[in-house]
């Protein structure tokens, strides 16, 4: 009975594990509108790159998990400034966890039918306490996954701040305005990254906000400061051409350093993680070569 049990709960889990991993395959007038809902025409070719191939059931998990939230009010504004840095929607992310938690569960039943099958009797609260710790850590797994994928774009987005005051400095040095340059600038880099801020620059343009403060806005939507600063510094010296020119200057220096001092830290981790690494190699082959003659001597 507890192996037929255990055999129709890992079905299950199987089952809503592969429906979640399938995308489905909306019509094309469903992609279309989705698409022109949700960016406009001056982005569409410039949107941050993610995971959108749910499937339609997902989507339908997703957004009761949504719902429930908002009834609930909890609104996540961290999170969800997270998932829109990545390009993850809040609903797919709420029902990743869900079903990663489901499939963890449904594992403590699939291991007491396994070791039931090979003669292996344990009590039932083994397999429903490991499968709850599975549920738990699988819980957290895309917690973990958004984490590095955050980081890294946060340290990419970074780079091309660096590249951007680079450009600004040299279109005013060429006599160019603050706006002028901000927007030439934005213009010339390329990435997803340059391609935010030239959208926030020309949706500031069209509502009549300054380029600073559309700046601003964008760092606080991805959270960085030196997006927050630079919008700060121009707001404060936007009317002088060549205190501006000195300030971006200073801060790309400024920005390039610090990436090269955390560069230098990552592989000063690594090299440490070799010796290491290194070092347990060494003392296994020393303990390898001195086991036959301890064994001797001591009479094994």
């Amino acid at each position: 009975m507890s192996a037929l049990i255990g055999g129709g709960a890992l079905g299950l889990g199987v089952f809503l594990l592969v429906l979640a991993l399938i995308p489905g395959r909306p019509s094309l007038a469903r992609q279309l509108a989705a698409f022109d809902a949700a960016y406009p025409p001056a982005t569409r070719a410039r949107r941050v790159p993610g995971d959108h191939g749910e499937s339609r059931a997902v989507r339908r998990l997703g957004t009761m998990l949504a719902r429930f939230c908002a009834e609930q009010g909890w609104e996540f504004p961290s999170l969800r400034a997270n998932l829109a840095l990545v390009g993850k929607s809040f609903e797919s992310y709420l029902a990743a966890k869900l079903l990663l938690a489901i499939s963890g569960l449904l594992l403590g039943p699939f291991l007491l039918a396994a070791l039931a099958l090979g003669g292996v009797r344990l009590p039932f609260a083994v397999p429903v306490w490991a499968g709850l710790l599975l549920a738990m850590i699988f819980f957290f797994l895309p917690d973990l996954e958004l984490k590095q994928k955050v980081d890294k774009r946060r340290r990419d987005f970074r780079h091309a701040i660096g590249a951007f005051l680079d450009l600004v400095a040299m279109n005013l040095a060429g006599g160019r305005g603050v706006p002028e340059a901000l927007m030439s600038a934005s213009e010339i880099g390329t990435g997803w990254a340059m391609w935010r801020i030239s959208d926030a620059l020309t949706s500031a343009r069209i509502i009549g906000q300054t380029p600073w403060q559309a700046l601003g806005a964008l760092g606080e939507e991805v959270r960085i400061d030196e997006l927050r600063d630079l919008s700060a510094a121009l707001s404060l010296v936007a009317e002088d051409g060549a205190k501006v020119r000195e300030s971006l200057t200073t801060r790309a220096a400024g920005l390039r350093r610090r990436e090269l001092a955390e560069l230098q830290g990552q592989a000063g981790e690594r090299s440490q993680s070799m010796l290491v690494a290194q070092m347990l190699l060494a003392g296994a082959f020393l303990i390898f070569l001195i086991y036959p003659a301890v064994r001797v001597m001591l009479g094994f």
